[in-house]
């Protein structure tokens, strides 16, 4: 299969042209304002650079930061309805409590309590009052709101309330966006009501950019369906982003450490993908990003659906090297992708880790005779600076005493030394530099099961098998080739402080992309 991948940073658009495991080629181009511009840009200095037919493309994979950022910057966010059903529980803490202020504000401050929700086993902790919901509908319309997330107490449990109220928003406003939290988020009422609201929130601009996406992809020639990628490393259609845009937040980094696993042919190791500003490190298990397993704070807002557990810190090529009488820093600040013009290796006037790296023989990159007359011990005090920092993070992140592999990717990996402390060993495989396109390239197709059960004794292996199961009709209904699936993960935690042996069970299944099989 003929894969077209393109990733779309903040700085650079890397595009890869892969046909079934090898690289073909592999371009870069400025990020534009509008983002279809530089996807134009990549596509078509791929073309020239390979010489493909776009006739020939088979699927076209795309991760865009594009959702992420407009809730970073608090624009383009549909004015939301919070719907909750809990009440007479729950009035303590109403949608919204814990969101920053100005968020709160962009999306209209719509907070609303109803009663019902259920109890961990599925019995209603008060019943759907469809007179009392309809009025709360009508208050929100009147507000303004365009856009309904609905949540309800253990609605991965039961999501009868619902799934009511959705059918209700259904007849009244056809149409209308509706984000349901049972298909968003894990368990945890206020995590998954907070990724719900986002969700709501991004349903209109979702349109837009699907749209969008589509519109630029056909008018380069090619007529291929277009997938974008999940924060769990896996794909879904356009159709599906539509409906949540929030499963693309972590694509970045998550394609990243998918591509590291194809070029390295390391299916666990860490993951250190260095850009312009930032170095992020994760984890590979099974070929798959190692996912949080804490509520992860987006913009501010804590939120419990599928993110890789990644920690950032501030060291990457374009960032500023500072000596003072106190030591050497390196970051946080950079110069991010005006490093071409700034750093001194390209005639700039700022110190910054390329500079060290090239004066230090890790890297050959611009001009080193420009470098020349920096002073030894700066240098390798700077990069030993760097090489602290990135040991420190790998053993924060690694789950055992034992050193592990690591693979080194993104244009700013040149910082990474051959010998790290804690590493068994540092690869930098081939297009290191474009291994997030590559990721979103060669991914797949993914369904999870996350409920709680009551395992009765002598019928885990039921349970189990029932889970692993719904996990698998899930990966084929979004588009995976009957057969090809695959279980990467089972997690088993019994919940003491709940009666009847309740025990929650989460399941993630992958198999390949079927071109010619049902979409989600």
């Amino acid at each position: 299969m003929l894969r077209l991948g393109i990733d779309v940073g903040g700085t650079n658009t890397d595009a890869v042209l892969i046909d079934g495991d090898r690289v073909l080629g592999a371009v870069k181009a400025s990020t534009t304002a509008d983002v279809t511009g530089g996807i134009v840009t990549a596509i078509g200095d791929l073309g020239q650079a390979t010489g493909f037919d776009p006739a020939a493309v088979q699927a076209v994979m795309i991760g865009t930061t594009h959702f992420i950022n407009a809730l970073v910057e608090g624009e383009r966010l549909a004015q939301t309805a919070a719907i909750r059903f809990g009440l007479p529980a729950t009035r303590a803490l109403p949608p919204l409590v814990d969101w920053p202020d100005r968020l709160v504000t962009a999306i209209g401050g719509h907070s609303h309590l109803c009663h019902g929700g259920h109890e961990y086993d599925g019995s209603p902790i008060a019943d759907f009052d469809e007179a009392e919901f309809r009025a709360v509908l009508d208050r929100a319309v009147a507000a303004g709101a365009t856009s309904f997330a609905l949540s309800s107490v253990f609605s991965p449990v039961n999501a009868e309330f619902e799934t009511r109220a959705a059918e209700i928003i259904a007849e009244q406003l056809p149409g209308a966006p509706v984000s349901l939290s049972h298909e968003i988020g894990r368990m945890g009422l206020l995590g998954r009501e907070n990724a719900t609201v986002v969700n709501a929130a991004l349903r209109g601009l979702a349109d837009q950019v699907a749209t969008g996406l589509l519109r630029t992809v056909a008018e380069t020639g090619i007529n291929a369906p277009v997938f974008l990628s999940q924060n769990d490393g896996t794909l879904m259609d356009v159709d599906y982003a539509r409906r949540y845009p929030v499963a693309t937040f972590a694509s970045g980094p998550t394609n990243s450490m998918r591509g590291a696993a194809f070029l390295s042919r390391l299916p666990s190791c860490a993951v250190v993908d260095i850009g312009g500003t930032t170095s992020d490190v994760g984890i590979l298990q099974q070929g798959f990003p190692r996912e949080a397993s804490t509520d992860v704070s987006v913009a501010g807002v804590q939120t419990n659906f599928r993110m890789p557990d990644v920690l950032s810190i501030g060291i990457g090529g374009g960032s500023h090297v500072v000596h003072q009488a106190s030591g050497t820093a390196v970051g946080p600040a950079s110069v991010g992708y005006r490093l071409a013009q700034e750093a001194l290796v390209f005639g700039g006037t700022r110190l910054t880790a390329t500079d060290v790296a090239v004066a230090g023989g890790r890297a050959e990159v611009g001009d080193a005779s420009l470098v020349a007359h920096l002073d030894k011990s700066a240098v390798d005090a700077a990069l030993r600076v760097v090489d602290d920092r990135l040991a420190e993070v790998v053993d924060r992140m690694r789950a055992s005493a034992e050193p592990v592999p690591v693979v080194a990717v993104g244009g700013g990996s040149i910082l990474v030394p051959d010998d790290l402390a804690g590493a068994s060993r540092v690869v930098r495989p081939d297009h290191f530099a474009v291994a997030n396109a590559i990721g979103a390239a060669i991914a797949q197709v993914g369904g999870e099961v996350d409920r709680v059960y009551s395992v009765v004794p002598q019928q885990r292996d039921t349970v189990l098998d029932e889970a692993r199961q719904e996990a698998v009709d899930r990966a084929v209904a979004a588009g995976a080739r009957p057969g090809s699936v695959e279980i990467v993960d089972i997690e088993e935690v019994p919940l003491a402080y709940l009666p009847g042996n309740a025990t929650r069970i989460r399941v993630k299944a992958v198999g390949e992309l079927s071109l010619g099989g049902p979409r989600a």
